[in-house]
């Protein structure tokens, strides 16, 4: 009998991907382990392997489609094997059809779950008489309308007994995300106890012309959108700049990949040695190393560096696990690594996992200073700008010429004060100006 190749399981947060290429075309013989397609999640795009051994004998699915989570992507038959008379009826004979949704049942009473929104923080105002709290809601209104809504933002919507189909999306699209669902008292209720959802002001958007372009929200770019507005709109950001003396570092650099180049040992990039600042500071200040839990606060043992990767789909934010344990050149071996990788889109899922603070490096680009967006859960981001020649004043009071770069720290003020991160900033510095420190 013909087997069905699968949408498989990419991420734990996947409900669906996008086909974005096949490798592979009908009548081609597969084998366990061939790759035979690039499929978009909603963290990244990744290669999707055969587990079957056989000939294609349709491609269900064409380049740019939409395919949910188990349902059918293409046909293999076994070596010998004849193929059905009518392939199309024979996926649609072995495809689970998808669960109706049950209709949402009538909440008898408004009233929040009031021990979920008070931890959450999310909601303030009168709240109507206490009452049994509402039974949770499908995602689809009372009248079969689907509603637009995130995976994450439904998961939490039910989490919560709040009634999607009541509530104004400020995602992509009028889509509802996560920050959407929290904002608002379980049930969908609307604050102050009217039954109508308040009316969205108008968006005002220029008018397209017939040279402008639309395009379409890839599911990684989605959840980009999704999660960084969820960061701006849930945490509150605090930001912090120091400037430091780069030219130690530089000179320090400088030394060892000479010596290198003579023995073919390894070279270090500047960013190789701020990841190593970076993991120093917070080992030493590690409150920067935490995240907001609720009525907690999570102060992680290991270091787990996020690194920022720009890949033409957009930015993403591989993990070097533990990297408190790593040397200088172990570091350096796993961002080129994760680098080269992620170009190549040959990372797993889990290696997103995780991460406990990102930094961010825009100096290759010449620029000088930014703030970054915090990467939730974690509290804490570092932006690193271009080293610069200027004039500076010695010790003397003499103008000579210097090399000076910008550190920023993006924080989570539930997490983190401002003195705590000044601390971090101030060990940063001291480890930048003292290369030597970083690999004894």
């Amino acid at each position: 009998m013909p087997t069905l190749i699968k949408m498989p399981k990419l991420s734990d947060t996947m409900t669906e991907g996008t086909l974005v290429k096949w490798h592979i075309k009908e009548g081609d013989a597969v084998d366990i382990g061939k790759i035979i397609a690039d499929v978009e999640t909603d963290k990244a795009t990744m290669e999707m392997q055969c587990f079957e051994t056989g000939t294609i004998a349709k491609l269900v699915v064409k380049e740019g489609g939409k395919v949910a989570l188990g349902a059918p992507m293409a046909v293999v038959l076994a070596a010998g094997e004849a193929a059905p008379a009518d392939l199309d009826a024979y996926v649609a004979a072995n495809t689970e059809a998808a669960p109706a949704k049950a209709e949402a049942p009538a909440a008898k009473t408004a009233e929040p779950a009031a021990a979920a929104s008070a931890k959450k923080g999310a909601f303030s105002g009168t709240l109507p008489p206490s009452g049994p709290a509402p039974k949770r809601r499908a995602a689809a209104a009372a009248n079969g309308v689907r509603v637009k809504a995130s995976p994450l933002a439904r998961k939490v919507a039910e989490e919560l007994g709040v009634d999607l189909s009541r509530l104004q999306g400020t995602g992509p699209g009028g889509r509802i995300v996560r920050a959407d669902v929290e904002s608002a008292p379980a049930g969908g209720a609307i604050s102050g106890g009217s039954s109508a959802p308040a009316k969205a002001a108008p968006s005002i958007r220029p008018v397209a012309g017939p040279d402008d372009q639309r395009i379409p929200l890839t599911g990684m770019r989605n959840i980009i959108a999704e999660r960084l507005l969820a960061s701006k709109t849930q945490i509150p950001h605090f930001y912090l700049q120091i400037e430091v003396d780069a030219a130690p570092l530089m000179a320090f650099r400088k030394h060892i990949n000479d010596a290198a180049e003579k023995t073919g040992g390894v070279k270090f990039t500047v960013n190789d040695f701020i990841l190593k600042a970076v993991i120093r500071g917070a080992v030493t200040v590690p409150a920067v190393n935490a995240s907001f839990d609720g009525d907690a606060i999570v102060q992680f043992k290991h270091v787990n560096l996020s690194v920022a990767i720009a890949i033409p789909e957009g930015l993403v934010t591989p993990v070097i696990r533990q990297a408190e344990t790593k040397t200088l050149q172990e570091i350096s071996a796993a961002v080129k690594d994760l680098a080269t990788r992620a170009k190549n889109k040959k990372l797993s899922p889990d290696e997103f996992q995780g991460g406990t603070l990102t930094v961010s490096n825009l100096g290759s680009y010449g620029i000088d200073q930014f703030s970054a967006i915090i990467n939730p859960p974690q509290a804490m981001i570092l932006s690193v700008g271009s080293i610069r020649n200027v004039p500076v004043v010695n010790d003397k009071g003499a103008i000579v010429a210097g090399q000076r770069m910008w550190l920023g720290l993006s924080g989570d003020h539930r997490v983190v004060d401002g003195a705590v991160a000044a601390t971090f900033l101030a060990e940063m510095r001291k480890l930048v100006e003292n290369p030597a420190l970083m690999v004894v």
